[in-house]
């Protein structure tokens, strides 16, 4: 059985990424949305194992200990992280799995899974990413200038990504498009066979 490809997937605040997974796990036909761990409270709406699993800091200190998160970060005071059992048994099994992780989660994530195939959404151009924010109508402009900042240095690790997608305004299914065809192509990389040639020479 093939191995499910982990693929992680980051973007700049406003950037659109949440649209575009969305759109992309529709098309997916054997994928997984990986669903993080927090120590902070459920927001309203949000659910358990939908949106993050919920635990208390001690738990989550323990899993760390035990090597159960494959990576992890602290932010605002409270600690996020990936499971790691959950995320082994859908490779395993042949499934890809989708990570949606900021940039430090990224790169950690990367550290314990070289083979991670690391995609990074961008916005059309500056004003676009800071016309959206503003859109939302839910942000003061200190806040709106506070993840702007962000965003940029978000956008600094952009030469550590395998791959780079531009969610166009009003475009996030062609977005999601490219990062399918992007995952097709991960899957023909010769070098993820290393042993496929060798039932041929022993055949």
């Amino acid at each position: 059985m093939k191995q499910g490809l982990p693929i992680v997937i980051s973007a700049p605040s406003g950037t659109g990424k949440g649209t575009v997974i969305s759109i992309l796990m529709k098309q997916l036909q054997h994928a997984f949305y990986s669903i993080s761990c927090t120590t902070r409270s459920p927001r309203p709406k949000e659910k358990e194992g939908v949106n993050y699993y919920f635990i208390d800091r001690s738990d989550f200190e323990s899993r760390i200990q035990k090597g159960l998160m494959l990576e992890y970060n602290e932010y605002v005071g409270n600690l996020y992280g990936t499971p790691k059992k959950e995320t082994d048994e859908k490779l395993a099994a042949g499934i890809d799995v989708i990570f949606e992780l900021d940039v430090n989660g990224a790169m950690h994530l990367q550290e314990s899974m070289p083979g991670a195939v690391l995609i990074m959404i961008m916005p059309p151009d500056y004003p676009s990413l800071e016309a959206r924010l503003r859109g939302r109508g839910t942000d003061t402009d200190e806040v709106i200038a506070g993840r702007m900042q962000t965003s940029l240095q978000e956008i600094q690790f952009f030469s550590r990504y395998h791959y780079f997608v531009v969610n166009e305004t009003g475009k996030p299914d062609q977005a999601a498009k490219e990062i399918m065809n992007i995952i097709e192509a991960e899957r023909h990389k010769t070098a993820r066979y290393p042993d496929y040639t060798n039932k041929f020479i022993k055949e």
